[in-house]
């Protein structure tokens, strides 16, 4: 039986902000280490009326076909910015993407890793199944809370990943024994409240780089000694800024005894395809290994089916995973089809003044009791990027009770 990842994609939404734009506006901020550290180009931005549902559905929608709906029989969303905080985001997207009644529903969390447990809880869900055509859809929906003047504000944005998983993996097939993983407590990144979301920055840094080596070591424990280098066509990290998984790639590389230069000509070889999205969106928190994924399979000129690859996931609090998947016969085709850069290009483009108000009026709809789709700041992006492009969006809170539509 062969399981792995059958459809992929992402919805970044419909506007975005330029970081040399937010850069030239802050004067805390250092535009070498925002370019050369960071590595952060450009960022989504979200207005009031989207929200982790409508990311999710609008992500959803552009894969499922009326077959694939008869077939999903369960439905997991991993998220961090949850609506509610008991009726999941999950029952939302099981409604509004047309899903069967008979099909389990839930949504969890675990930082950014949640949606790699759930992918993998999916998968044993599906080895125990006798039907091949039962499926499973995958989502990962986040967006950052308000970042205003801190020092990661050019980190900010979010996106949903879609997946469909199934015994007809076309995009990417894995052994679930071909794993390792590693776990320890720490509050390195967390949301304390739905507006609040706290960074500890070097705790969180060294956290991740002792849960890629506890990961890494599990995993050489489980299927045996691996030559690093030459076992993988490719490297896929979690990627909290598209500049960590170059010190988590030097950090996997510093036993074979390489220079500084040969590691970072390793790193722009065998891992740089795979974070030009994420350049571009910003943080993806657990749908960031997907997303990166999708980044690979769109840009990579080396990369075919066959070809082993490696992944590392992270989630803070904190729970690493690291695995192995074989690319699928039509993954190159299908991701590419996507045309995923034309439509990240034709998001509109913001200036600071108006990314800022956004920021505010997002954070105030944020636990509202009553709120309305009325504002001149929206009503002018609305009608830029969102009217007539038959994509879910957040009408109105009505003593907490949610009420969307299509633009």
């Amino acid at each position: 039986m062969t399981i792995g990842i059958e459809k992929l994609t992402v919805y970044a939404g419909r506007l975005r902000l330029d970081i040399p734009d937010l850069v030239a506006a802050r004067d805390a901020l250092d535009a070498a280490y925002v370019q050369t550290q960071l590595m952060c180009e450009q960022r989504s931005v979200y207005p009031p009326f989207e929200d982790a549902v409508t990311l999710a559905v609008n992500a959803a929608k552009a894969i499922l076909t009326p077959e694939d709906l008869e077939s999903i029989a369960l439905l997991i969303v991993g998220t961090e910015s949850a609506v509610d905080c008991g009726k999941p985001v999950s029952t939302w997207v099981h409604r509004l993407c047309g899903l069967k009644a008979n099909c389990r529903n839930f949504e969890v969390k675990h930082a950014c890793y949640g949606t790699t447990g759930a992918l993998k809880m999916a998968s044993a869900w599906l080895a125990t199944q006798n039907d091949p055509t039962k499926k499973a859809l995958i989502i990962n929906s986040d967006l950052s809370r308000k970042f205003l003047n801190t020092p990661y504000e050019p980190t900010g944005g979010g996106c949903a990943v879609a997946m469909l998983v199934s015994q007809t993996p076309e995009i990417l097939e894995f052994d679930l024994n071909r794993v390792g993983y590693w776990t320890s407590e720490i509050s390195d990144t967390f949301r304390p409240t739905s507006k609040t979301e706290i960074f500890n920055g070097q705790i969180s840094l060294y956290s991740y780089l002792d849960a890629l080596d506890g990961a890494y070591q599990h995993y050489e424990k489980t299927i045996g000694s691996v030559d690093y280098d030459a076992a993988f066509k490719k490297h896929i990290y979690h990627a909290p800024f598209p500049g960590m998984p170059l010190q988590a790639h030097r950090n996997q590389l510093s036993g074979l005894g390489l220079s500084k230069k040969a590691a970072i000509a390793n790193f722009e070889q065998k891992v740089s395809d795979s974070l030009v999205f994420a350049k571009r969106i910003g943080m993806a928190y657990g749908g960031s290994t997907f997303l990166n994924l999708l980044s690979l399979l769109n840009t990579a000129e080396d990369l075919q089916a066959g070809d082993e690859i490696s992944i590392f996931a992270y989630g803070s609090g904190c729970q690493g995973e690291f695995y192995s998947g074989t690319i699928g016969e039509n993954a190159i085709a299908q991701v590419r089809s996507l045309n995923l850069e034309n439509t990240l290009a034709a998001r509109h483009l913001l200036t600071v003044e108006d990314y800022e108000n956004l920021e505010l009026l997002r954070e105030q709809s944020i636990d509202a009791q009553t709120w309305q789709r009325e504002h001149p700041l929206i009503d002018k992006v609305y009608a830029a990027a969102y009217d007539g492009q038959e994509l879910l969006v957040l009408e109105s809170v009505q003593d907490y009770q949610r009420s969307y539509q299509w633009s």
